[in-house]
This record gives C-alpha cells, structure tokens and sequence, in this order.
C-alpha cells in the first residue's frame, strides 16, 4: 500500500453526526476468546483502558479458560464481561461455583445467555431460569447483560423473545440491578432499525449495544454467520452493488453510518453503542475502533450505562 493510500476514517456530514460516531465507537465494546486473550501479550496496546471486552465459554471449553481470560483482562486494565451460559451448567452448585469464582476474582458483570448447545447438561433450561433460581442475588455483580437477537431466534418467536426481555427489565428494576442489552450481529441495517421501532416501551430506559461483525473477509463473515443463525441478512452484502469487491473485505463502516442517523433521527433511542465480533482477528477490530473513535486515549465508563435502578 501505498504511504497515504490508508482508508480513512468515514464521516457522516454534520458535526453532530460525527460527535454521535464518535461517541458510539468510544463506548464499542468487543469479543474475544480465552485463546485470543491469553496468547496476546500486548491487549492493553490494542485497546483503550476501561474498554469491555466479553469473554465467550465455548462449548467445547472449560470455564477455568473463561475466568483465567478474565483475570488476564483485569491485570492489563481492562473489564471483562464473562458470557455464563445457562444451558452448559450441570448443576445448580456448578453455576454457583462459577459465579463465586468471577466474585472472588473482582469480576463484577456478566452476559447471561442460554447457551449455543442444543441439549440442556443440568437445570437451566435458558436464562429466564436462572434469574428465577435466585443464585445471582446471592452475588453483588454490578452488572448483568443480556442477550438479544435482531434476525430472529431459531427456537423462540418475536412475542417470546418480547416477554423474555420485559421480564428481566422487571428482575433489574426489582433488584436494582444495572441491565443493558446486547444484539447477535446483523449485516441488515434495517433489521436492526426494525428491532428498535418495535421495542416500544419494552426495555423502557434499558440501554442497547448493537452487534457488528469486525472488519474481515466476506467469506469468513458467511461462515459465521451461518452457524450463528443470520445468514439471511449475510447474504445481503454479495448481492449489493459492488459485490466483487465486497467479496474481498467487510468493515461495519456503512452499518454504523445507518445507526448514526437513526440516533439523530430518533434522539430518544435506547441505542448506546456497538458491540464487535472479530471474525478478522482482534487486532484488526482493535485497530478499527482506535480509528473511528476520534482518540486512542479516550477513557471508558466503568461499565455499560444503564438507569435501571
């Protein structure tokens, strides 16, 4: 590449429209495995210090892997968000365990999800029985998140998915527990402004981060999305104009330029921020919010926003 030949930074027109980009990709949070993070020795170069980054339990992995990515996390500076997957506990004193464990490493959020396996190894159907099983009160995490799904979820309806949400807006408030909401990621702008429109008074003041898929090769992006069930809107981008070229890179450019203007369009949304998958490695996803963010060095809220009280 040539020197000055580097792709710069996009920029909605408006400096309003920029300080909204900046602003959501300063509080980007982002995923990374156990693997990514324990074998990097430089995360705290890649990222700003505060920065949330969520570490998966991968089905095949053991939770020792999970929490020892997160101490890593904590030492360089970091807040990991620790995915804790319902399905995957055998027990209810396994889930205990794994909750104690984050507690008494000075983890103090988590994502609750049901899990990717399709069989249940113990109690925990999904998450909404986990909440129910007062375990998690027995903890003082400052934070839970949640998980939703903007295409759709292959074993639960719109309405389901709806009531699901409504009920752990109503455990947070309860329980004055900080809750905000994370999406699987979309490749359709629209689907997610669709998502939005129809949260209604759902999450009331609940804030939102919006999944992305990091820069990366279309095909690897495909791959994903297959097996993370949102290969519809995946097969959107080779069907847009320009999509020889787009058959060679993806960057979540013009998905953050929509979400942009929908903030401006609609002040009142729940909208707060992104969330970014690396599918094309963690350095080149770290490199992407260093470049749109405005600063390097710009400092991060402790933990996501939420009102919920």
């Amino acid at each position: 590449m040539k020197p000055g030949s580097e792709k710069q930074p996009f920029s909605p027109p408006g400096q309003e429209a920029a300080a909204r980009l900046q602003a959501l990709v300063r509080l980007a949070s982002i995923e990374a495995t156990p693997r990514q993070i324990l074998q990097s020795a430089d995360v705290q170069t890649l990222l700003p210090a505060g920065t949330c980054v969520y570490v998966p339990f991968l089905p095949r992995g053991q939770f020792s892997d999970t929490l020892a990515a997160c101490r890593h996390l904590l030492d360089a500076g970091m807040q990991p968000v620790p995915h804790v997957p319902a399905r995957m506990a055998q027990s209810r004193g396994q889930l205990r365990d794994w909750l104690a464990g984050l507690a008494d490493s000075g983890i103090d959020r988590l994502l609750l999800i049901a899990g990717d396996s399709d069989s249940v190894a113990g109690p925990f159907p999904d998450t909404l029985a986990v909440f129910e099983s007062g375990l998690l009160s027995q903890f003082r995490f400052h934070g839970i998140g949640v998980a939703a799904h903007p295409d759709g979820h292959p074993m639960a309806d719109r309405a389901t998915l709806a009531e699901a949400l409504t009920y752990k807006r109503e455990y947070a408030r309860t329980t004055a527990t900080r809750l905000w909401v994370v999406t699987q990621f979309t490749f359709d702008a629209n689907v997610v402004i669709d998502w939005l429109q129809s949260l209604g008074n759902i999450l009331e003041e609940v804030p939102v981060y919006i999944g992305l898929a990091g820069p990366a090769k279309i095909r690897t992006l495909l791959a994903y999305a297959a097996q993370c069930g949102v290969g519809a809107s995946a097969r959107l981008i080779v069907k847009r104009p320009g999509s020889a070229r787009l058959l060679r890179a993806w960057t979540p450019d013009d998905m953050v330029q929509a979400l942009v203007q929908y903030c401006l369009d609609n002040p009142d949304t729940l909208l707060r921020g992104i969330h970014l998958f690396p599918f094309g490695g963690l350095r080149r996803s770290a490199q992407w919010i260093q470049q749109h963010s405005g600063s390097v060095e710009d400092q991060r809220r402790p933990f996501h926003e939420s009102s919920v009280q």
